[in-house]
């Protein structure tokens, strides 16, 4: 009779002999351990005499063992005792999780029945597909959003990142893509979100409807910088759970920014030197370990939406630049277009899709290419028709991109709450340049 390796690990893990060792200091996020062996990555309960605390093992040296907690230090004394659990931390896997909402640890914090049996438990880390092991990127993707769905088409397992400052509509975006995207299922991570914010995106935005085939994984700003790290990989490893079974899935991640800055805090408490812009080096080896994960596999797929918070609406800020250089893809929003009321704010122009050209056919290609052009003609004599300076007949393309902007602005802008099929964004694309 054969056992899952997760059974045999948990097995393993209660027959160890029970070593315990103590704290012997607490300084800013981390703890000092002596007295205790254990592998980077590994747990330990720390017993302070109140409630056990957990924390990840994150630096190892001959006699001592440097922790960082997940969760609050307070009540933690030198002399407390420690104990370790012989595992790294594990997250539940499974169709169970369908409608669920978690904490930045795989816990339900929704009230609903406890998981159970109903899942299976998994190592939180996992091997990234090998690039010759993947499918090729070859079938489309729709959101539902009709400047995307033509103009900056997704693929099935591309990974494309949306990059906008503050207060430009990121949120409101993914939302209005959870509720109108054909994909399998949804996995949702708000990392580092304001606590107000999480019951308003849940209950107006997704809904009981929007629900039922999402996972939702929550980190607020408030939680230790290593819960809100281990979020996004908690995350992640669920939506790899539900691809290895051969479905699609939609992976939202708000925002890859905060991950990064979790990441910031966590390598300056171990130790670590601060390099461009404060973000030590390890920052810049998790973002591609953590994006890398999404994308197709032997079977099924994982389409990633990464939010990228700009700092100071700088596009070559560290983070952007390095998320940039990494995903299939760029949306851009901009504050001009947030500010003028229109929605989404998506600036096409300086939006791209790496696998554009694979998931959309030839013909319809061509449509959306037109479209950019006569965009892009009316960008480059906009402050001439400002100023009345430009002259009627001087350039043919252009007069007809002027003659076209209000039905492109008509397309381009979409009631939040309304989705329009893919068919029906295309015909539309096509009327307008079909037109005149």
């Amino acid at each position: 009779m054969t056992f899952p390796a997760t059974v045999l690990t948990r097995a393993r893990a209660a027959a160890r002999p029970q070593l315990t060792g103590s704290v012997t200091g607490a300084m800013g996020l981390t703890l000092s351990v002596d007295g205790l062996s254990a592998a980077v990555g590994d747990l330990v309960e720390v017993n302070p005499g109140s409630r056990p605390l957990l924390a990840e093992v994150v630096a190892v040296g001959r006699e001592r063992l440097t922790c960082m907690p997940l969760g609050n230090l307070s009540g933690v004394h030198a002399g407390a005792p420690v104990r370790a659990t012989g595992m790294p931390l594990q997250v539940p896997v499974g169709q169970a999780l369908l409608g669920r909402v978690l904490d930045g640890l795989g816990r339900p914090v929704d009230g609903g029945p406890p998981l159970g049996s109903r899942v299976s438990y998994v190592d939180l880390s996992s091997e990234t597909p090998h690039a010759l092991s993947r499918t090729r990127v070859e079938e489309p993707l729709t959101f539902g959003v009709r400047a995307l769905d033509t103009l900056v088409p997704c693929g099935k397992g591309q990974r494309l990142g949306i990059f906008a400052g503050s207060g430009v509509g990121k949120s409101s975006l993914l939302a209005q893509i959870t509720r109108g995207t054909d994909a399998d299922v949804r996995v949702i991570g708000l990392i580092g979100e304001r606590g107000r914010e999480v019951r308003e995106f849940l209950e107006e935005n997704l809904g009981a409807e929007g629900m039922a085939r999402t996972v939702v994984v929550v980190a607020t700003s408030d939680e230790p910088p290593l819960v809100r790290l281990k979020a996004a990989f908690v995350a992640t490893r669920i939506a790899e759970a539900f691809r290895d079974e051969g479905r699609d899935v939609l992976l939202l991640m708000d925002s890859i920014t905060r991950t990064a800055m979790a990441q910031r805090e966590v390598g300056l408490s171990a130790g670590e030197p601060p390099a461009t812009r404060g973000y030590p080096p390890s920052v810049f080896a998790m973002m591609p370990q953590l994006l890398e994960k999404a994308g197709t596999g032997v079977t099924g797929s994982i389409t990633g939406l990464y939010t990228v918070l700009v700092e100071g609406d700088d596009h070559n800020e560290p983070i952007a630049d390095t998320a940039r250089s990494i995903l299939d893809g760029h949306i851009v929003l901009t504050r001009k277009l947030a500010t003028t009321g229109h929605f989404p704010a998506i600036d096409v122009l300086e939006s791209i899709s790496r696998v554009a050209s694979a998931v959309v056919p030839p013909e319809l290609m061509a449509d959306a290419r037109e479209i950019r052009r006569l965009m892009g003609a009316l960008r480059d004599v906009k402050e001439l028709v400002e100023i009345g300076a430009y002259q009627t007949g001087s350039d043919p393309l252009v007069d007809r991109a002027r003659m076209l902007a209000p039905a492109i602005e008509s397309f381009l802008q979409q009631p939040m709450g309304e989705s329009t099929a893919p068919q029906e964004a295309w015909s539309w694309l096509q009327r307008i340049v079909r037109s005149a």
